[in-house]
């Protein structure tokens, strides 16, 4: 367990560094839209702070990264966040980690990480893991097969995914160069969007026949919770998809 513990603190250090640069700060969320009056602000890009001479030992600190996920859900896979969400004391230190447990045959499917890379070590079962590079670099596919003790780098911002194709189950940790890095699940956010993206586009964009996109949408809006639908003239209503 020591050697495990050593390679996580490495990762997180290890992302933790990076050059200055003269550009904008990273955004922590997906929009901040400017406003004239400061007290009709939310937030901040981050969290607001809090008095450093009010910190305390619990700030820096989560338990529960020892504990198995819940894998039974439809991907058969369960994360386990350490952001600032449930670290306080991560804010501005461009940091996070979480947990994934993966049941047999579980996948995190592919999905993007839009404000960091991505370091991942397996430290249970066989991941079959990968991420595809940009149009510019033709769309190439580089994929591994992982074991416990392999580590593998996914860059900010590219497609990748996981996919446990043993019999057991696995699990593996994740560091992040980011207190938030967030999360987009490529199908649940193309074919579940609320409202729905006209499927007349997504048809010619997948070169899918229109119903299929529609039957599409129609699954995933319901695993999102919404069930919607386009009238005639491509306008947003309530109703089925059919």
């Amino acid at each position: 367990m020591t050697a495990i513990q050593f390679l996580i603190g490495f990762a997180l250090i290890a992302l933790a560094s990076s050059l200055a640069s003269a550009s904008d700060p990273s955004p922590l969320q997906d929009i901040c839209v400017a406003i004239n009056d400061p007290k009709d602000g939310v937030f901040v890009n981050g969290k607001f702070c809090k008095d450093p001479k009010l910190a305390r030992a619990e700030d820096f600190f989560f338990s529960g990264l020892d504990k198995p996920g819940n894998t039974a859900n439809r991907l058969g896979v369960d994360e386990t966040d350490a952001n600032v969400e449930q670290i306080p004391g991560l804010n501005t230190l461009g940091i996070s980690a979480f947990r994934i447990d993966y049941a047999p045959y579980g996948q995190r499917p592919p999905h993007i990480h839009p404000r960091a890379s991505e370091i991942l070590l397996v430290l249970e079962g066989t991941l079959h893991v990968g991420f595809v590079t940009s149009d510019q670099l033709n769309n190439k596919l580089i994929a591994k097969v992982l074991n416990k003790g392999d580590v593998f780098v996914f860059p900010k911002g590219l497609i990748h995914f996981q996919f446990n194709i043993g019999k057991t189950n696995a699990v593996a940790y994740s560091a992040l160069n980011s207190q938030f890095p967030g999360e987009i699940t490529i199908a649940d956010t193309v074919f579940g969007a609320n409202p729905p993206i006209n499927p007349d586009f997504l048809a010619k964009a997948f070169q899918l026949d229109p119903k299929k996109v529609k039957d599409l949408q129609h699954k995933f809006m319901q695993l999102g919770g919404g069930i919607r639908t386009f009238n005639i003239n491509g306008l947003f209503t309530s109703g089925l998809l059919f």
